[in-house]
This record gives C-alpha cells, sequence and structure tokens, in this order.
C-alpha cells in the first residue's frame, strides 16, 4: 500500500491553513469591522448579538484541510458534509480561502474590503445564515438539522462508485433519534455500485446548551459501540495540533484509503443480494 507522508513544508502549510481558517471563521462571528485588526478593537467593530457556535470550528476546520491533503495526494472524488449546528462560518471561510466564494459572489473580494463584508454578512440582518446554508458554495447540507446528515450522505453516494461521503458528525446532533437510525446506512449499500460513507464523530464535548452525554466515556466504550455497528474507528485527540499533524494526516488519509479498497463487494468474496439485517 502506497504511503502518503508529507513533507514538513507541506505540514507548516496545513497549520498555517488551519489557523487562517480559524481566524477567518471567528472573525466572522464577532467582528463587522476592523478585519485585520490593524486599529486596537473597539466596541464599535464587534457584533452586538452573536449567533453561531465556536466551538465546532476548529475541529471542522481541521478535518477539512487535511482532507483536502488526502484528496490531492490520492486524486479521490470526495465531498464534505457538516453536521453540526451553526459551523457555516467554517465552511464559508474555507470556501474563501480557495477562492471559490469569490467566484459565487464577487462582490466578496479576496481582500481587506472583501474581509470586511464576508465578516459583516454572517448571522446578520440581510446577510446569510450561520448553517452551512444553500448559499454556500457546494453545499448539499444545511448543518443542524437534528440527525440526518449521514442519510443525505448515502443518498450522494447511490449509485456514485467513485464518491466517497465525508460526513462530520456534531455532539447534540448524535444524540438524536434520526442520527442513531442513521448508523444503519451500510445495511442499504452496495459496495460495488454505491461510493462510500466515512463518518466522523466530532466530540468537542459540548452542545448547545450543556455538556454531551457521551463526554464521559472512554474511547474504548466508541470503539465498542462501533465495533457493533461493523465499524473500524480510528481516535483522534489531543492539545497539540502541529506536532500531531503528521499522525493526524496519515489516520485521515488512512479512513480514505479504506473505504476505497471496497470497490467490489466483501474481501476475498462476492456479494450476492441485499446486506443481511443485524445489530
Amino acid at each position: 500500500m502506497t504511503q502518503y507522508r508529507a513533507t514538513d513544508e507541506q505540514l507548516h502549510s496545513i497549520d498555517m491553513w488551519w489557523r487562517a481558517a480559524n481566524y477567518l471563521s471567528g472573525a466572522q462571528l464577532y467582528l463587522l469591522d476592523n478585519p485585520l485588526l490593524r486599529e486596537p478593537l473597539k466596541a464599535a467593530d464587534m457584533k452586538k448579538k452573536i449567533v453561531g457556535h465556536w466551538g465546532t470550528v476548529p475541529g471542522q476546520n481541521f478535518i477539512y484541510t487535511h482532507l483536502d491533503r488526502a484528496i490531492k495526494d490520492r486524486d479521490l472524488d470526495m465531498i464534505y458534509l457538516s453536521g453540526p449546528g451553526h459551523g457555516g462560518n467554517a465552511m464559508v471561510a474555507q470556501d474563501w480561502l480557495d477562492g471559490s466564494y469569490t467566484e459565487i459572489y464577487p462582490n466578496i473580494t479576496r481582500d481587506e474590503d472583501g474581509m470586511q463584508k464576508l465578516f459583516m454578512q454572517f448571522s446578520f440582518p440581510g446577510g446569510i445564515p450561520s448553517h452551512v446554508a444553500p448559499e454556500t458554495p457546494g453545499s448539499i447540507h444545511e448543518g443542524g438539522e437534528l440527525g440526518y446528515s449521514l442519510f443525505h450522505a448515502l443518498g450522494a453516494v447511490l449509485d456514485n462508485p467513485d464518491l466517497i461521503a465525508v460526513c462530520v458528525v456534531g455532539d447534540g446532533e448524535a444524540e438524536t433519534g434520526p442520527l442513531a437510525a442513521g448508523w444503519q446506512i451500510n445495511k442499504f449499500m452496495n459496495p460495488r455500485s454505491d461510493g462510500a460513507v466515512l463518518p466522523i464523530l466530532h466530540l468537542n464535548g459540548f452542545k448547545i446548551a450543556k455538556p454531551h452525554h457521551s463526554l464521559p466515556y472512554p474511547p474504548r466504550g466508541a470503539g465498542y459501540v462501533s465495533a457493533r455497528r461493523r465499524l473500524g474507528p480510528h481516535f483522534r485527540g489531543g492539545r497539540r495540533p502541529r506536532q500531531d499533524a503528521p499522525s493526524d494526516g496519515r489516520r485521515a488519509g488512512r479512513g480514505a484509503g479504506q473505504d476505497r479498497r471496497v470497490p467490489d463487494g466483501r474481501p476475498g468474496g462476492r456479494r450476492s443480494g441485499p446486506p443481511r439485517s443485524g445489530p
């Protein structure tokens, strides 16, 4: 199996991209003006009412940035679905950084003036919603919609065998009934004719009002649940994004690579008929 190891230069670029995306995401939440903080921050520069979340943003930017490298290294056909609610600023930031936002909205230019407009419009009267709304380039799932992100991911890959749909599931979303049912989507998929869904549970510990119920449970418990659902989980945790970036990049690529190794049914055999039911 080909090994895809990032160079130091690539890791530095990934880290800088991630940090830039985080700044753009945070500034969308809070700033009306002074986008590059050239002047000392004043109350007049700040939005009076903050509608949106920060908690989901760094993790989603981290995932998205590492998947970008996996796509380039492995020539993947991949889309990203953002399940967590109020995380639209992360995806808008990524679209603005890569230029696709300006292609659709030429008035949001890739300069300081465009940044000010980008920040002001987010979750603001006459602007854009705080979710990954239809206005966001490439969006097929708005996020924060109470649990059906995995079903949208399934719909995207049906009869589309080359596609990988990466579906990020938020903490609060993971507690809903529809999401619990969504883990059963593998029973509706045919490895020969359908693509693959790569679910990522973004367990940052909090939801909109209180801690998430899975916070006290160790990864071992999550691994048991994943095994019962015939999933092979990879775990990522830590507080050193720059130092951990090499292993995180390998983990992202490994997950994507595993999904591409099942194009013809079960390993070593052929699949005839629909998948069987089971726990």
